[in-house]
C-alpha cells in the first residue's frame, strides 16, 4: 500500500515535498497554497494536483495531510483534515490557544485517526545521542533544564504591501516547541505549571513584536525547566541552545551549529565530547526524513505516532500558559493535561 499524501502550505511545506519523494510507501499526490506562484514553482510529481482552496483540496483522495500553513491556522486546518477522514502530520506548534488544543485532541479521539506533531528538533543527531545516554541512566535523575531559541525574523514580519504577518503578532514563548519539545522528549516528563515574563517591544516598536519572552515551568517529576525565545533580537546567527542537569552529570549544546556538544559525568573525564549520530542524508531535511518515516510506519502498522496528539499538547500548551502568565504579571498558570 502506498499512502496518498497532500501538502498544504508550500513555504515550509517544500521540505516535505522533498522528503516524501524519497519514500517508497507514500507519495505526494496533491498540494495546496493560496499563492499560485508557489504552486507553479513547487518541485513535485508532475501529475500532482494543485489547489488554491483548502476545502477543495480536502476532497481529493488522500490518506494523509501535511499541514505547513501559518501558525494561527494549524488547529483549524488540522480539525478540518481529520473530519475529512485524513491522518494529519502538523508543523509546530499544534495550536494557538488552549481551547484549540482541546478541540484538536477531541477531534483526534472522535475520529480515531493518526495525528503527529512535526517537531524536528527532537530528531536532531545531538538529541538522539543524548536520548541514548539519558535512557542508559548516565545523567541519573534529571532535575533542571534550559533551552533558548533566538532568531531574528523581522524580515518575515511584513508583507510586501506593508501589512504585518502572523510572526509580528505571535508571543515568542508560544513558539517554544523547538526548545521545550526536545527537553520533554528527553526527560519523558510534562509541565504542570507555568510562569512567564517578557521585555515588551523595545527593538521593533513599529512592529509591536515582543523582544524576548521567558517561561519557567514546574514539571510533573518535580524538575524545573526554563525556556527563552526571541524573534526580533539583534543577534546573529540564529541558534538553539540546550542544557540538562541530572544527579550524575550534565549535557550542554554549544550555541553555534558547527560547535560540538559536550557533557560532564561523575567518574568520567570532564568535558566529554559527544559523538553524534550520522545519517546518509544531509542538511535541514534529516530530521524531517525521520519524522516522515515514523509517521508512515505508525499509519501502516496502526501504532501510536512518535509525537502523538497528547505529546503535541505537552509541547504546545505550556508556551500558551507562560504568555497568559506574563499578561498577569507572572501569576502561576496551571498547564492542562489533555490525556
Amino acid at each position: 500500500m502506498k499512502l496518498k499524501v497532500g501538502v498544504v502550505g508550500l513555504g515550509r511545506g517544500r521540505v516535505y515535498l522533498d522528503r516524501f519523494s524519497d519514500q517508497t510507501q507514500a507519495g505526494v499526490v496533491a498540494m495546496c497554497d493560496a499563492d499560485t506562484s508557489r504552486l507553479e514553482s513547487a518541485d513535485c510529481p508532475v501529475d500532482a494536483s494543485r489547489y488554491t482552496n483548502y476545502e477543495e483540496f480536502l476532497r481529493h483522495d488522500l490518506d494523509m495531510v501535511v499541514i505547513c500553513t501559518e501558525m494561527p491556522q494549524h488547529a483549524d486546518h488540522t480539525i478540518a483534515a481529520l473530519e475529512g477522514g485524513k491522518h494529519v502530520l502538523c508543523e509546530v506548534p499544534a495550536a494557538y490557544t488552549l481551547s484549540e488544543c482541546e478541540a484538536v485532541v477531541q477531534t483526534v479521539e472522535k475520529t480515531g485517526l493518526k495525528y503527529m506533531l512535526a517537531e524536528n528538533c527532537c530528531y536532531s543527531d545531538m538529541h538522539l545521542a543524548w536520548k541514548e545516554q539519558i535512557d542508559a541512566g548516565e545523567l541519573g535523575k534529571i532535575i533542571y533544564a534550559e533551552a533558548e531559541y533566538i532568531h531574528d525574523c523581522r524580515g518575515m514580519m511584513r508583507r510586501g504591501d506593508g501589512t504585518l504577518t502572523w510572526r509580528a503578532k505571535m508571543p515568542p514563548i508560544q513558539y517554544c516547541t523547538h526548545s521545550l519539545g526536545p527537553l520533554l522528549f528527553l526527560m519523558e516528563d510534562r509541565c504542570v505549571a507555568a510562569t512567564g515574563f517578557n521585555t515588551g517591544s523595545n527593538i521593533a516598536p513599529d512592529l509591536g513584536v515582543i523582544d524576548l519572552e521567558v517561561g519557567l515551568f514546574q514539571m510533573e517529576s518535580g524538575a524545573v525547566v526554563k525556556i527563552l525565545c526571541g524573534f526580533s533580537i539583534e543577534r546573529y546567527p540564529a541558534f538553539h541552545w540546550y542544557v540538562i542537569y541530572g544527579t550524575k552529570g550534565a549535557l550542554e549544546s554549544k550555541r553555534q551549529y558547527k560547535d560540538r556538544a559536550s557533557g560532564y559525568f561523575r567518574g568520567i573525564a570532564p568535558d566529554r565530547e559527544m559523538t553524534p549520530f550520522t545519517s546518509d542524508d544531509s542538511g535541514h531535511g534529516v530530521a524531517e526524513s525521520r519524522i516522515v518515516e515514523g509517521f508512515i510506519k505508525s499509519i501502516l502498522n496502526d501504532t501510536k505516532p512518535p509525537i502523538d496528539v497528547y505529546a503535541a499538547m505537552d509541547y504546545t500548551a505550556p508556551g500558551i500558559c507562560a504568555h497568559l502568565s506574563a499578561e498577569r504579571d507572572g501569576a502561576v498558570v496551571p498547564v492542562p493535561n489533555y490525556r
